[in-house]
C-alpha cells in the first residue's frame, strides 16, 4: 500500500537508485549552471562558441552592473514587486476567507461553489487571453499595474481557496463552537482562532503564489506593453536586440530575477515545509 523504503529494496534497485540520482541532479542543474556561467562570460567567448567551457575572461562585475546601468532592469524589478506583493496579499486574504466559509458553514450552494473553484483550475489560461485583454481595455486598466494585480488575484483564487479550504476543514468544529458559545463574533473567530492555526499553511501558500506570479510571462506580455509597467519576466525578453542578442546580459538578468523567489523560499523554508506537512501525521 505504501512505497517501500529504498534501504529495504533489492541490491539492483539500490545500485540503480544511487546511479540514477546523481545523473538526474546533474541533468536538472545543467541548464542553471549554463545560465550562471553565461552571465559571467564576455561577448567574445559567446561569439567564438565557448558555451560550456570555462570563461576565458570572467566579467562578473561588468555584466551584472551593466544589466542595471544599460537596461531598465531596476524598473522591471520594482514593477514586479508592485504587482506581486499586492496580488499575493489579495489572493491569500480572499482565499482564506472563502476557504473558511466553505469549510465551516453549511449552506445549500456550498458544494457547487466549491466545485466552481476547483473547475476554474482546469480552464486553459490561454483561452482567456482575448476576453481578459478586452476587459482591461474597457475598464481602462490596460498597460497598468492594476491589470496584472486584479487578474492574478482572480486567477489564483481557485487554487488558493482549494488549498486553504482543505487545511481549515481539519480544524475541530468544537473549537469554533466553543467560541460561539462564549459570544465571540464570527470575524473574531476567524481572526483569533482560525488564522493562528493555519499560519503554516498561509506561509506555504504565500511562497507558492509569490513564485507563480513573479515568474508569470504570458500575461505580462498580454496586459502590459510599456517599460514603466513591464515586470521583470517580460523585461528580460526586451534585452534581446533586433540584430544582436546580448546573451551575457540576458543571463545575468535572469539570475537577478531569480533571486527574490529564492530568498523568500529560504526565509520561509521552515514555515513552508510545516505548511505542506500540516496534518500529514496524527497522534
Amino acid at each position: 500500500m505504501f512505497p517501500q523504503p529504498i534501504q529495504k529494496s533489492g541490491r539492483f534497485t539500490n545500485i540503480s537508485y544511487r546511479v540514477a540520482l546523481p545523473i538526474s541532479i546533474v541533468m536538472w542543474l545543467l541548464p542553471l549552471i549554463a545560465v550562471m556561467m553565461t552571465s559571467i562570460r564576455s561577448m567574445e567567448d559567446i561569439n567564438t562558441g565557448n558555451y560550456w567551457g570555462w570563461p576565458t575572461e570572467i566579467q562578473f562585475l561588468e555584466n551584472y552592473s551593466q544589466v542595471f546601468t544599460s537596461t531598465s532592469m531596476g524598473q522591471y524589478l520594482i514593477n514586479s514587486l508592485m504587482i506581486t506583493l499586492p496580488a499575493v496579499a489579495g489572493a491569500v486574504a480572499l482565499s482564506t476567507l472563502a476557504g473558511f466559509a466553505l469549510a465551516k458553514y453549511n449552506f445549500k450552494a456550498n458544494v457547487w461553489i466549491f466545485a466552481m473553484f476547483i473547475a476554474g483550475n482546469f480552464v486553459p489560461f490561454q483561452i482567456l487571453m482575448i476576453p481578459v485583454r478586452d476587459l482591461t481595455i474597457s475598464f481602462g486598466l490596460y498597460d497598468t499595474h492594476w491589470a496584472l494585480i486584479f487578474f492574478h488575484i482572480a486567477f489564483q483564487a481557485g487554487f488558493c481557496t482549494l488549498f486553504m479550504r482543505n487545511f481549515i476543514v481539519g480544524i475541530p468544529d468544537a473549537l469554533i463552537e466553543a467560541a460561539r458559545v462564549e459570544g465571540v463574533t464570527e470575524w473574531k473567530i476567524f481572526w483569533h482562532v482560525v488564522l493562528p492555526l493555519v499560519r503554516p499553511a498561509l506561509a506555504a501558500l504565500a511562497v507558492l503564489v509569490f513564485t507563480f506570479i513573479w515568474n508569470d510571462f504570458f500575461w505580462a506580455l498580454v496586459l502590459v506593453q510599456s517599460d514603466e509597467v513591464r515586470p521583470v519576466t517580460a523585461g528580460l525578453s526586451s534585452l534581446q536586440g533586433q540584430w544582436l542578442a546580448s546573451w551575457q546580459l540576458m543571463s545575468a538578468g535572469a539570475v537577478v530575477a531569480a533571486i527574490p523567489p529564492v530568498v523568500l523560499f529560504f526565509t520561509m523554508q521552515k514555515h513552508f515545509i510545516a505548511g505542506l506537512t500540516l496534518g500529514a501525521t496524527k497522534g
